[in-house]
């Protein structure tokens, strides 16, 4: 092999220093930790955005925000403002730094809206360019659509629309500004195929994974006060009697080809509750006549364990299940704990999904279930 010359030598070095570097740079940005996310209620009186420990989180939504229901576009009063001001301004002063986005929607908003906004071209782009406006005027990171639930095909197929239109307003914002994208995620079912009703639809998974940066599957309210004829777990992550669970919609979504760092899993800081029918019957799907105590049979993970403690009540960790619930009384509770957390947690990293998130941090008022959740998922 015939020796180079030097400065032929200078360039092949340098060629493969930067060879080097550029690979080193592309690995950098292309392994990252698990998504840590956290929903925060904007109504919420004693949990303000500064008792947010962000050491235990990457990313934080402010829920919610709802656009008008003719224009699509985002009406903020000056209170909002300052809440939505309030909201970055504190997070992004944390150390470390965390991920703000914006949520759109909620349960309570239901899906009608959604459903008008998403059926043209027009009225997409005018809800797309609010969204932007509001992201950009706030300081937020990205825009989180929580549209529960899309209850049509074609409403499946206008969220394909939506998605991809807004992907490319936000990739054409950020050229034009110099800015960095917008992040966009959006929660959605816990599995791709809606099963609320007789009507079947299921999420445009090719579009998710070109336009968004991340789903949030809400894994959870499996069970609730809409059945009020027996207890439910309802965030189990395996179901001995159904497909119902959290390791069926996770699975669902993987089969379905969803890219897996694109997945997170959502988690409950709050539980349901009934009323036992008869108090010597109180395993999950024991008879149940009513609503238990809390609002309208939910009560946040601080308000069960104050619950427990003032009516020393007994408190079960169903291992089928992988869910805990305590009764006292004729009063039924089902939730997660640390140690559920972490078992579901344990079980998503075999999975290789993108990270977790939990609705909605102020039920965890001292973070132990929040910190458990960090300290199991560490990269």
């Amino acid at each position: 092999m015939a020796l180079l010359k030097p400065p032929i030598l200078c360039l092949v070095l340098l060629s493969l220093v930067f060879c080097c570097s550029t690979s080193a740079m592309h690995s950098m940005y292309s392994s990252h930790g698990p998504n840590k996310g956290a929903y925060w209620p904007s109504w919420s009186k004693d949990f303000p955005p500064s008792a947010i420990d962000t050491t235990l989180f990457t990313h934080a939504y402010y829920a919610f925000l709802t656009p008008n229901n003719i224009t699509f576009k985002f009406d903020v009063d000056y209170p909002t403002a300052l809440s939505l001001k309030n909201f970055t301004t504190t997070l992004h002063k944390k150390k470390p730094f965390i991920k703000t986005l914006f949520s759109v929607g909620g349960a309570a908003e239901g899906p009608k809206i959604f459903s008008r906004m998403a059926l043209s071209h027009d009225t997409r782009k005018s809800f797309i360019l609010s969204t932007i406006e509001v992201a950009r005027k706030f300081d937020f990171d990205g825009i989180d659509l929580d549209w529960e639930f899309p209850q049509t095909p074609m409403d499946m197929v206008n969220f394909r629309h939506l998605l991809h239109e807004w992907r490319l307003t936000v990739k054409k914002e950020a050229k034009s500004t110099g800015r960095p994208q917008l992040l966009l995620s959006a929660a959605t079912y816990y599995k791709p195929v809606v099963t609320l009703d007789d009507v079947y639809r299921k999420y445009p998974v090719a579009s998710i994974n070109k336009n968004l940066d991340w789903i949030n599957a809400m894994c959870y309210d499996y069970h609730g006060s809409w059945n009020l004829t027996a207890t439910g777990a309802q965030a189990a992550l395996y179901d001995p009697n159904s497909n119902v669970s959290t390791s069926d919609g996770l699975q669902s979504w993987i089969k379905s080809k969803i890219q897996r760092e694109k997945l997170v899993m959502g988690l409950p800081l709050y539980g349901r509750t009934w009323q036992l029918k008869d108090p010597s019957l109180y395993g999950i799907g024991a008879p149940a006549i009513d609503v238990g105590p809390g609002d309208k049979g939910q009560m946040s993970y601080a308000d069960v364990e104050k619950f427990n403690a003032k009516n020393n009540a007994k408190v079960v960790f169903d291992l089928p299940t992988i869910s805990v619930y305590s009764f006292a009384g004729t009063s039924w509770i089902g939730y997660d704990d640390a140690r559920s957390v972490k078992l579901k947690i344990e079980y998503a990293k075999t999975l290789n999904i993108g990270g977790y998130f939990f609705w909605s941090v102020d039920g965890d008022q001292d973070s132990k279930i929040s910190r458990q959740a960090s300290e199991t998922w560490i990269i």
